[in-house]
């Protein structure tokens, strides 16, 4: 494989990256080109702000071609063009071979929920003091347990255990939650998802970890439950509140999460008419909240 290595300014992105593709590029990726300087300037967008921009000022742009010629012919034809004014090719590279599923799987080691309870990917041994593990290998659908906002919904899980408890998992994802209730002693387990590819990995890990669900999309969720959790983000959270307080059980708890610190009060606001929020735990700028109905 040959990189093809370019600078370029923000309003050059979305043509290049259109033209690369034009061309048959494996992949593109853009890159701050001040990183790791004082000139660094964040660019991802959060809930409720403006998007992204397409850029940074001073972008690295980095094309993956199959072969070197491709990658200089590539150069070429760029050069040509209107919008590549600006533009700067930096060089083309060969990318050293490298064991891809090692450096992949290198990146994921067993996260700590509890001190006795640990996510543990397939390749690793499950850590001395773990009395309690999910078995989770990354893929398509969100969850494996480092995001801080599935880090405080399995903390709430391990530390409230549902032990014959009904649970709903609205949104979700990996399956992770649902299975963490299904460790944890919950009884019935019904797991949603929008995405089909969601639920078939929810299908499948749950199976993994011996825990038995019932899995598919949001209308298979039904009456009410002893627990209902939803990590998903806060817009949604707000559209979604009457229909996921209407499934909380006499005595039932909510649990949600992707809040924001400051979207506490929007969040307590949309749910007021149903349920009074509360914030439960903070981590890393995002909140989990909760609440119980009376019996």
């Amino acid at each position: 494989m040959h990189e093809l290595v370019m600078l370029a300014p923000e309003p050059a992105i979305e043509a290049l990256g259109e033209a690369l593709d034009a061309l048959d590029a494996l992949s593109v990726s853009v890159e701050d080109a001040d990183a790791m300087t004082p000139a660094e300037s964040a660019l991802f967008g959060e809930p409720g702000m403006p998007p992204p921009r397409e850029g940074w000022q001073r972008s690295r742009v980095v094309a993956l071609f199959p072969e070197e010629s491709a990658a200089r012919e590539a150069a070429r034809l760029l050069a040509l063009q209107d919008f590549f004014e600006g533009c700067q090719v930096l060089g083309v590279q060969t990318v050293a071979e490298q064991d891809w599923v090692r450096l992949t799987q290198s990146q994921f080691e067993p996260v700590e929920i509890t001190p006795s309870f640990w996510i543990v990917p397939s390749w690793h041994e499950p850590p001395a003091q773990a009395r309690e593990i999910i078995r989770l290998d990354p893929g398509l659908a969100f969850g494996t347990g480092t995001h801080p906002t599935t880090h405080m919904c399995l903390r709430w899980i391990a530390t409230h255990r549902p032990t014959g408890a009904r649970v709903l998992d609205y949104g979700c994802g990996s399956g992770i939650l649902a299975i963490g209730a299904g460790r944890f002693g919950a009884r019935d387990i019904v797991a949603v998802d929008i995405d089909p590819a969601a639920v078939e990995a929810t299908r499948v890990n749950a199976s993994t970890n011996g825990v038995s669900l019932q899995a598919g999309l949001p209308d298979q969720a039904q009456g009410v439950f002893d627990v209902v959790l939803a990590n998903i983000l806060a817009t949604p959270l707000k559209v979604l509140a009457p229909l996921l307080c209407q499934h909380v059980g006499p005595s039932g708890h909510l649990v949600l999460a992707g809040i924001l610190s400051r979207q506490v009060d929007e969040l307590r606001e949309a749910y007021a008419p149903w349920l009074a929020l509360q914030v439960h735990d903070e981590q890393d700028g995002w909140v989990l909240m909760t609440s119980r109905r009376p019996d």
